[in-house]
């Protein structure tokens, strides 16, 4: 009686040991370390990371470690390294074609590492960096939209030769005819463009307005997080920033962490910048339908520029900073549909003059009765206009700008241009020293609730809170094994829910302990006590794990930032634990007390 068979108690040992496996990185902590990562995505080679050693060695240092990760070379330091000359003579030397990143790496033996194994990462609040809230200008992404349907709707009735006037004002479309004869096929062709347009009539007969639907709305506004989002992580990894988090919260926000990083100011005005490029055709006669005036930038003429883009910033899909004949530059690379627009228009404007404009948004803060109110400033200027000289496609050269101007345009333009403008609105660096704390703090939050928990269990059930006090120890050793195989990051909430859990993680023993006292106190015999104990406390606990469980899945579910790290962590203890609890246990008083005459029970 009470004993489980062989296979069941292999498993049970099997699975102790991979996840003390997968748990064991984390006992080696971490030492500062460069990764340094192709631009293009390639891998690097043996022979390019000891040319790394080697250009670190001339200066005097010596690697720690120096090995590869998924193609990217990391150099690994003692702790207390100044790397700050690694840094300089590293980014001086191959900045152009590589992302450079200090971060800290983990202390692992070859073995370890050659096994693939790796400790949990670890939030922002525990390592320290920066950290940004940005909210996005949904106005500007809604009203984006509308501008592309008004040019689309005017060169649509253009081309079937309708005499018309489109207008756009407070995300209303107004279209005038000049004949009331070609209302309907005006109405129909704008529908027939996009069926989830709204049209309604106009204020006479001769005029139809067209709004965006909700749904059209809904779906802008979340292209317009989705693609921010996507250019955000691309521009943090221009900046060779390691383990970046980029994530949405709520409706209209978005997440910037950046472990390892001190100093906000060298990533604030990358992150929120929304500059982005125009070509456009100079209308030399200011007379063409839809051409418009923009100031040049100092030492650039004022001009007229026609109406329509030839190629816009969301088109380049590579830049890059360089210097022809002594004078910045940026080299351009468009994709297919840009350059087959640049291409035409080369074509067929040869000794034609036209004109790069740069356009920029960024908010202003402004005090009005005492209360801070914001404003967004939009700049279009142009900052360089040519003749063109012969006929060119997806690659050329834009100039007119200042060394540190063309590298920062040619970064964000490498990483590419904004659906919409986002504006910080909560910004907080922490530093590595408070990060250490949070983590001593932590650690001893859990050590005390373990250790308050095994002496409670200890005096209060002898030999089984004994071996209750195995199973919590391997709750623990599960729990962080789970998070370092998952690669989710444990911050301070994480260690709340860690806390949690340790609390927890012995209620099932107690409700199966005081069972067992039920049964013997009853008349059972030991050995009978002990089997129904276990079986008939797993309804109970099951129903209780389970609630909790759907609880934690709601809170990962809706939650963001800290919560969804103590969910986290909730989610894996209260898993661990039902294993620990009700399996782990088990085994243990089988082995000790199953298949033997008892004639009392040390609980």
């Amino acid at each position: 009686m009470n004993k489980y068979p062989a296979w069941l108690n292999i498993l049970t040992l099997v699975i102790l040991i991979g996840g003390c496996l997968l748990a064991l990185p984390n006992i080696y902590g971490s030492v500062p370390a460069f990764q340094i990562a192709q631009n293009d995505g390639s891998a690097y080679d043996e022979t390019r990371l000891q040319e790394f050693v080697r250009v670190v060695e001339n200066l005097g240092y010596t690697p720690e470690a120096a090995f590869l990760k998924d193609g990217r070379a990391v150099l690994r330091f003692d702790a207390g390294t100044n790397l700050a000359p690694i840094d300089q003579d590293l980014k001086a030397r191959y900045g152009r074609v590589a992302k450079i990143a200090q971060t800290l790496a983990p202390k692992l033996p070859v073995w370890v590492r050659e096994l693939g194994l790796s400790p949990m990462s670890l939030g922002l609040d525990l390592r320290g960096g920066v950290y940004v809230l940005l909210e996005v200008d949904m106005n500007t992404a809604i009203n984006t939209r509308l501008t592309l349907y008004e040019q689309g709707i005017d060169d649509m009735l253009r081309d079937a030769k309708i005499s018309h006037r489109v207008s756009l004002e407070n995300r209303t479309i107004a279209v005038q005819l000049r004949d009331e004869s070609d209302l309907e096929e005006a109405r129909e062709m704008v529908q027939r463009s996009d069926t989830d347009l709204l049209i309604v009539d106009g204020s006479d007969d001769k005029s139809f307005v067209v709004r965006m639907s909700e749904t059209q709305i809904k779906a802008r506004q979340d292209f317009a997080i989705e693609q921010n989002i996507t250019t955000l992580r691309n521009r943090v990894d221009q900046l060779g920033v390691a383990e970046p988090l980029v994530q949405r919260q709520g409706v209209d926000r978005i997440v910037v962490q950046l472990p390892g990083v001190q100093d906000p100011n060298e990533i604030n005005k990358i992150l929120t910048a929304t500059a982005t490029l125009e070509f456009r055709m100079v209308d030399p006669s200011g007379t063409e339908p839809g051409s418009r005036s923009y100031r040049g930038r100092p030492g650039v003429a004022d001009a007229v520029l026609k109406r329509k883009v030839i190629a816009s910033g969301d088109q380049i899909i590579d830049a890059a900073s360089g210097f022809d004949q002594g004078a910045p530059i940026v080299s351009i690379t468009l994709d297919s549909t840009g350059g087959e627009s640049m291409l035409q228009t080369t074509m067929e404007n040869l000794g034609k003059p036209m004109s790069t404009v740069f356009i920029e948004t960024r908010r202003e803060a402004i005090q009005r009765n005492g209360e801070t109110e914001y404003r967004e400033i939009k700049t279009e200027e142009i900052i360089n206009t040519a003749t063109i000289q012969g006929i060119f496609k997806n690659r050329f050269q834009i100039s007119g700008l200042g060394q540190g101007e063309a590298h920062d345009l040619a970064l964000l333009l490498r990483a590419g241009a904004l659906a919409a403008p986002v504006f910080k609105i909560d910004e907080r660096t922490i530093g590595p020293s408070l990060g250490q704390d949070n983590i001593d703090r932590g650690f001893n939050a859990i050590k005390i609730g373990f250790f308050a928990v095994v002496l409670f269990m200890i005096i209060y059930y002898k030999a089984f809170g004994l071996i209750a006090n195995v199973a919590l120890f391997s709750n623990l050793v599960f729990i962080v094994a789970m998070l370092s195989l998952l690669q989710a990051s444990l911050t301070l909430p994480g260690i709340a829910g860690i806390v949690l859990t340790v609390g927890m993680a012995v209620d099932a023993n107690v409700l199966i302990f005081e069972r067992i006292r039920e049964e013997i106190s009853g008349g059972s015999a030991p050995q009978a006590a002990i089997n129904a104990g276990y079986e008939k406390a797993l309804s109970s606990i099951a129903d209780a794990n389970i609630t909790t469980l759907i609880a934690a899945v709601v809170l990962f579910g809706v939650g963001t930032g800290p919560i969804k790290g103590f969910a986290i962590t909730l989610m894996l203890g209260i898993i661990t634990s039902m294993f620990t609890a009700i399996v782990g246990t088990r085994v243990i008083v089988n082995l000790v007390f199953g298949g033997r005459k008892l004639a009392s029970l040390p609980i």
